[in-house]
C-alpha cells in the first residue's frame, strides 16, 4: 500500500493551497447529478474517489467517500458523511466491496491514473461510472480562440477516453453529457453562455487549469476577452450561445460495467 504524509496531495495541483471555495464555486449541477445518478444504476453501496467536497455524490444510497486532500474533505456539507483520506492508487478496501463505484471530474489528478482505474475496478461489483473531459473536444470551445495556452494545459492533463475504456474494460459506454446555459458547476464550459463570468477572478479560482499559465498569461487573456465585449466582437461571433439552451462539449460519462465480452464503445 502507498503511504503518503497529509500534506501529500498526489496530483498536479495542490488543493490544500487552491482548493478554497471549491464548495461554493463547483457546486453538482442537478441536470448533471442525475445523468451520474442514473449511470450508477440500482446500486446501493456506491465509493466516491476523488469526492472532493462530495460534488454528484447521490443522498439515496450507502456512499463511502475517498479523498486525500484535507482542504477539500473540509468542505464537505454536513449532511454528507465524512470522506475517508485516501488515494485511488491505492484503495483501502477488499475487491469487489461495492455495488458501484463512481470518480466525477478527478482523473486529471490522480497521479497514476491506470492503477487507479484498475482499482476502482478491483473494488468494484457493477458499473464504474467516470464523468471526465474529452481532451479531443477541449478546442471545439470558444474559450480556444482566447486561451489556446489554458486549452494546451487541458489537453495534456486530462486521459484519453480510449485509454479509460482500455483499462476498466468490460462492456464500457461514452455518453455525452449536455452542459446547461445556467449550469452550476463551474467548470470551463459551464460559461459558454456567460462569457462575462471569465473576468471575475473568483471564478478562474475555481478552474485549476489556470494555475498552469506562465505568468502575466491570464491577465493578457482576460483583458482581451475584456476588450472583445465592451467592443461586441465576442457577441458578433459568439453572441448566439447566450441564448443556446444547453451545449454539449467535452463532458463525458464513461460507464463500465463488467462483462464477459471485452468489446467496448470507441470514443
Amino acid at each position: 500500500m502507498v503511504i503518503r504524509a497529509e500534506h501529500e496531495h498526489g496530483g498536479d495541483v495542490d488543493y490544500e493551497l487552491h482548493g478554497a471555495g471549491y464548495a461554493s464555486l463547483r457546486r453538482a449541477d442537478p441536470r448533471i447529478a442525475a445523468l451520474v445518478h442514473a449511470a450508477l444504476g440500482p446500486a446501493q453501496t456506491v465509493l466516491n474517489v476523488g469526492a472532493g467536497a462530495g460534488s454528484y455524490e447521490p443522498s439515496d444510497r450507502f456512499v463511502v467517500a475517498v479523498e486525500p486532500a484535507a482542504a477539500m474533505r473540509a468542505q464537505r456539507p454536513a449532511h454528507l458523511p465524512p470522506a475517508i483520506r485516501a488515494f485511488a492508487e491505492s484503495l483501502p478496501f477488499d475487491d469487489a466491496s461495492f455495488d458501484a463505484s463512481m470518480a466525477t471530474i478527478t482523473l486529471h489528478q490522480w497521479s497514476d491514473v491506470e492503477l487507479g482505474l484498475r482499482e476502482l475496478r478491483r473494488v468494484t461489483r457493477g458499473p464504474v461510472v467516470v464523468m471526465t473531459f474529452d481532451p479531443d473536444a477541449l478546442d471545439r470551445f470558444w474559450l480556444a480562440e482566447y486561451a489556446p495556452e489554458l486549452i494546451a494545459a487541458e489537453r495534456g492533463r486530462f486521459p484519453a477516453l480510449a485509454l479509460i475504456a482500455r483499462v476498466l474494460a468490460g462492456s464500457v459506454e461514452v455518453r455525452p453529457v449536455p452542459i446547461p446555459s445556467d449550469c452550476s458547476d463551474g467548470f470551463t464550459e459551464a460559461y459558454y453562455a456567460r462569457p462575462e463570468c471569465f473576468l471575475d477572478p473568483a471564478v478562474r479560482r475555481g478552474q485549476s487549469a489556470w494555475t498552469f499559465l506562465a505568468d502575466g498569461v491570464e491577465a493578457a487573456i482576460v483583458e482581451r476577452l475584456r476588450s472583445d465585449l465592451q467592443s461586441g466582437a465576442w457577441d458578433a461571433r459568439f453572441g448566439a450561445l447566450r441564448n443556446a439552451p444547453e451545449l454539449v462539449g467535452s463532458l463525458r460519462i464513461v460507464v463500465s460495467s463488467p462483462s464477459a465480452d471485452s468489446s467496448h464503445t470507441q470514443p
